[in-house]
């Protein structure tokens, strides 16, 4: 399930996990687990709130964050 970070026509930034990317004939995006970069809650939004949908045209862009499996690349080291 990948994260990505939300942005939002005039609001902040929203992280949230996707169950897949978006296609380019898709109109609305599903987000789970909405909070703000700080791992806070929104506050437009009730807290027991686990997934929001947006319409596609209120999205600027998207950002897909890297999963942790990428971190464990042992790339080389020079001592």
């Amino acid at each position: 399930m990948p994260s990505v970070i939300l942005h939002v026509s005039n609001e902040e930034p929203v992280i949230g996990e996707v169950d897949e990317l978006p296609k380019m004939s898709d109109v609305m995006i599903q987000l789970k687990n909405p909070r703000r970069r700080d791992g806070k809650d929104l506050h437009y939004l009730e807290a027991n709130i686990t997934v929001v949908i947006w319409p596609i045209h209120r999205v600027n862009f998207i950002e897909i964050i890297p999963s942790g499996e990428e971190d464990d690349i042992i790339s080389f080291v020079r001592e």
